[in-house]
C-alpha cells in the first residue's frame, strides 16, 4: 500500500509540472499559479441568456465526479462492501441525525450522504493526475492533454451552486414544516420592538452569510492547498534551478498527504453536516 502511495505522490506532484515549463518555455511568461483556474471552453460556446452552460476542465472534472460517486460498492463480503457501509454508517450518524430532526432523516438523509460522498470524490479527484488539462502535449503532431491535478471545487462557481442548493432546500422545507408565516416569524428574536427595525435586516442578511460561508469555506481550502503544491514545484522550473527541488519537493509533498489525508475528508464532512443542520433548524426553528 505505502508503494502505490509514494508513486501517486510522485506522479501528483511531478507530471503537473511539465505544463508550467512548457508554458514558460512558449510564451516567456512568469509562473503564475492562478493561470491553473483560468478555464477554458471546450468545443462550442453554450450560452442561455447570461448563465455559460460551455464545457470545460471543471466541468469534466464534475461529469467524472459524478460517475464515480455513483459506482456501486459491489456485492457480498468485501474490502469495496466494507468502505461503502462504512461511508453509509458515517453520513448517517455522525451527519444526518447529529443535524435533522428524527421525522425529517428519511426525507433528508439521501440528500446529505449524496453531497458529503459527491464532494468527498470531486475532492479527491482534484489529487489524481487526469489527463483532464487545458495544456497540451504535441507528440508526432498529435495534441495530447497533459497530466495535471486540479480540484473543480477550487472553482468558487461550483461550491456557489452546491451551497445554493442548501440554501433553497433549507427555506423551501422550513416553509413546508410550518407554514410561511410562522417560519419567517422564527427568525425574529424576542426583543423590544424597538430594536427590530435593527434586528429584522440582521437576521435576513444572517441567513445569506450562510450561503457565502458555506461555499467559501470549500472553495477557499481546497484553492488554497493547490496554490501552495503548484507554487512549490513551479518555483523549479522558473527560476531555472534543479537545486530548489531539494525544499519545493518534500514541502509539496507533506502539503499533498495533508489535502489528501485531511483536508479533503473534512471538508466533506463540515460541507454535509453544516447542510443539514441548516434544514433541521428550518424544519424545528424552535431548537
Amino acid at each position: 500500500m505505502k508503494r502505490p502511495l509514494a508513486a501517486l505522490v510522485v506522479l501528483a506532484l511531478t507530471l503537473p509540472s511539465v505544463a508550467f515549463a512548457q508554458a514558460a518555455t512558449e510564451e516567456e511568461t512568469k509562473f503564475d499559479p492562478s493561470h491553473e483556474w483560468e478555464l477554458q471552453t471546450w468545443g462550442p460556446e453554450l450560452k442561455i441568456g447570461p448563465i455559460d452552460m460551455s464545457i470545460n476542465k471543471a466541468v469534466a472534472y464534475l461529469i467524472l465526479g459524478t460517475i464515480v460517486s455513483i459506482v456501486r460498492p459491489g456485492r457480498g463480503p468485501n474490502r469495496r462492501q466494507a468502505l461503502g457501509e462504512t461511508i453509509y454508517e458515517i453520513a448517517q450518524v455522525q451527519v444526518a441525525e447529529q443535524g435533522l430532526p428524527t421525522k425529517a432523516i428519511g426525507r433528508w438523509f439521501p440528500y446529505v450522504a449524496t453531497l458529503m460522498v459527491f464532494i468527498w470524490v470531486v475532492n479527491m479527484l482534484g489529487f489524481i493526475p487526469l489527463p483532464l488539462s487545458d495544456e497540451r502535449w504535441d507528440i508526432g503532431g498529435v495534441e495530447i492533454p497533459t497530466l495535471a491535478i486540479f480540484a473543480a471545487t477550487s472553482t468558487l462557481s461550483v461550491t456557489l451552486a452546491l451551497a445554493l442548493m442548501t440554501f433553497v432546500f433549507t427555506h423551501v422545507e422550513g416553509i413546508r414544516a410550518n407554514g410561511a408565516v410562522r417560519y419567517f416569524k422564527s427568525w425574529i428574536p424576542d426583543v423590544p420592538g424597538a430594536m427590530l427595525p435593527l434586528i429584522i435586516p440582521l437576521e435576513i442578511l444572517g441567513q445569506f452569510m450562510r450561503l457565502i460561508s458555506l461555499s467559501v469555506r470549500l472553495y477557499a481550502n481546497m484553492l488554497a492547498g493547490h496554490m501552495l503544491i503548484l507554487t512549490f514545484i513551479g518555483l523549479i522550473f522558473v527560476l531555472e534551478n534543479l537545486f530548489l527541488a531539494v525544499v519545493a519537493v518534500p514541502a509539496a509533498t507533506l502539503f499533498y498527504l495533508f489535502e489528501v489525508v485531511i483536508v479533503v475528508s473534512i471538508q466533506a464532512y463540515i460541507f454535509a453536516a453544516l447542510s443539514a443542520i441548516y434544514i433541521g433548524s428550518a424544519i424545528e426553528p424552535e431548537h
